[in-house]
Formats: structure tokens, C-alpha cells, sequence
């Protein structure tokens, strides 16, 4: 069992090589290789299986396709520009969240061996004219490059799954909170470092109002369902391979106060309200009420309580020396 991971320098990417690496199998087969691509080749640290890294920029066709010299049983496609760095920089968003998805997709059907593909979409993929509470099923209507760019991936997704070049799914990921690290250019990032940063001592800034509604998930419960997509059956999702993913709507005044709650009053006094009219316009065409019925049914994983997200927080990626 050979597994690619694109974005495999990222931290969901490294968190699921870890999880696969510690399992030791996927699908009822051993591993024996977890393959890491990212723009600078990415290693992973006291593995026990063997995991190579690999300097990839899914821009580059040639060498999309050179990478896959060797077939894969399992692709994860993590690898992405993030929401607004694609707004701000319309060709680069394109070029990597289409074409670099076109391209590694087509590299996928040139190998010939119709491997499960699992997709990291977006709930970006909602907005617009969809109903406030979004439902299995409605039509996608994406207010952002981003968005938009996602979408466009999960139709190649759904073609080429039909035409039996690869088994996909593609998981629609609520926000992922609290992200470990630095912030990054997505446009949600404020919602991981209001409580990252300031439970690690630091002061952070918070865009929305405390009222705005964040459908999210914590990074344990993102990677576990990653791998519950490559562990089932493709049938099983339908002609539609793409799935809204579970998550807890919560505003941030309520994760705050969850975050207070066990990580005590501190925190919530470092956080500052400087409102920024280019991450509210991004966000206001979010949806934060999702409703992942066919996802429960196919036996994804849902976040109970923040709370919880802040304890693995303080668990698996506090940073204590600052």
C-alpha cells in the first residue's frame, strides 16, 4: 500500500501521515510507504514506517506526472492556495487550486490503476442564493475564487470517478480549528490564532463581530474523517462523490467562552476587535449552519463540544516556550 499526501507540509498533511504511520494500514492492507510532496520536500520526524519526501509544484504537468512513474494506491490532495491568498491573487489561486488539481488528477488517470482519491474541498463551495442552513444536496454557489476553484475540482472528481480513472471522494472541510503553527493567509485563520496565540501568551486580533457564526472542526476529528474517506467503500457515497463533512456551528463569543472555560480567563483578555472590512467581506458569503446528514450516515466523525478542540489543543500542539 504506497500513499501520496499533497500538502504534505502542511499541518493537516503531517497530522495524517502521522495517523497512517501509527496505524501501520489502510483499506486492510499494510503501508509501506507514505509519500510526502510539497513545494520543499517534507520529512516526518521518528516515523516508523518508511516515509520519503518529495519537492513537488502541482503547477508543473511534467512533473506531476513524473512523480507518478510508480503508481499509488491512495492519493490525499491537501496541497492548495488558501482563501484569501486566492482572492487577493486570482492567477495563482487558479493556477493551483484548477489547473494543479487538473494536473495531478490527469496524472492519477494516466497511471492506470483507478486508485481512491480523497479531495480536501471546502464548505467555501456554499454561499450566495444557497438557504441560510445548508443541506445535502443544494446547489453550490461559491462567493469566492476559492470557492469556486474547489467546486470546479470536485465535477473533475466526479467525471473522472464515473469514467473509472480514480475511486474519489472529496470532503468539504469546515474551518479547521484551532490550527497549530503560524497564521496563514486564509481568510479564517483569525478563527485558529484568537485562541492559538492567546493561549500561548500572545495578543490576537479578532476581524469579525462576536456574534459571527463559525461552522468548524478540530484537527483529531479532520484527520480521522480523512482517513474513514479512504477506508469506505466508493460506492457507497453515490453518483455525487462530494460530501459536506461534519461540523458544530458555534459564534465566536461562545468559543471564547468555551476556551475560557478550560483554558481559564486569561486568554480571552489578549484578544483585540479592530474590525477588517476585506476578511468580513470574504466571510460574510460563508455559511455557518450546515446540516452533513449523508456524511453522519456513512459514519463520519462530528466535533461535540469546542471545549473539547481546546483540550487537544493544550494536548497535542501547545507551543510553550515563546
Amino acid at each position: 500500500m504506497r500513499i501520496l499526501i499533497t500538502g504534505g507540509g502542511g499541518f493537516i498533511g503531517q497530522k495524517l501521515a502521522r495517523a497512517l504511520d501509527k496505524q501501520g494500514q489502510l483499506r486492510g492492507k499494510a503501508i509501506t510507504e507514505i509519500v510526502l510532496a510539497d513545494l520543499h520536500a517534507p520529512t516526518l520526524e521518528g516515523a516508523s514506517l518508511p516515509v520519503s519526501g518529495m519537492a513537488l509544484d502541482i503547477r508543473d504537468a511534467a512533473a506531476v506526472s513524473a512523480a507518478f512513474a510508480e503508481a499509488y494506491d491512495v492519493v490525499f490532495h491537501l496541497a492548495a492556495v488558501v482563501s484569501g491568498q486566492a482572492e487577493a491573487d486570482f492567477d495563482l489561486g487558479l493556477q493551483v487550486n484548477l489547473f494543479g488539481t487538473l494536473n495531478l488528477f490527469q496524472a492519477i488517470r494516466h497511471a492506470g490503476n483507478a486508485p481512491v482519491v480523497v479531495y480536501a474541498s471546502s464548505v467555501a463551495a456554499h454561499g450566495g442564493e444557497e438557504p441560510e442552513v445548508i443541506v445535502d444536496g443544494v446547489e453550490l454557489n461559491p462567493q469566492t475564487s476559492y470557492g469556486a476553484q474547489k467546486v470546479m475540482g470536485e465535477l473533475l472528481l466526479n467525471d473522472m470517478s464515473r469514467r473509472g480513472w480514480m475511486d474519489g471522494r472529496g470532503l468539504r472541510l469546515p474551518t479547521v480549528s484551532i490550527r497549530p503553527g503560524k497564521a496563514n493567509a486564509a481568510a479564517s485563520s483569525f478563527m485558529s490564532s484568537i485562541f492559538r496565540d492567546t493561549m500561548q501568551g500572545e495578543v490576537s486580533n479578532c476581524p469579525s463581530s462576536k456574534d459571527y457564526p463559525i461552522f468548524h472542526t478540530a484537527p483529531r476529528t479532520v484527520v480521522a474523517n480523512f482517513i474513514h474517506a479512504a477506508e469506505i467503500d466508493g460506492a457507497a457515497f453515490g453518483p455525487n462523490r462530494n460530501i459536506n463533512l461534519p461540523g458544530r456551528t458555534d459564534t465566536v463569543a461562545e468559543m471564547i467562552a468555551a476556551m475560557t472555560l478550560v483554558a481559564g480567563p486569561e486568554p480571552a483578555g489578549r484578544i483585540t476587535w479592530n474590525a477588517d472590512p476585506v476578511i468580513q467581506k470574504i466571510i460574510a458569503g460563508w455559511r455557518g449552519h450546515l446540516k452533513a446528514d449523508k456524511a453522519l450516515r456513512l459514519g463520519f466523525q462530528q466535533d461535540q463540544s469546542f471545549a473539547d478542540s481546546v483540550r487537544w489543543f493544550l494536548e497535542d500542539d501547545i507551543v510553550k516556550d515563546r
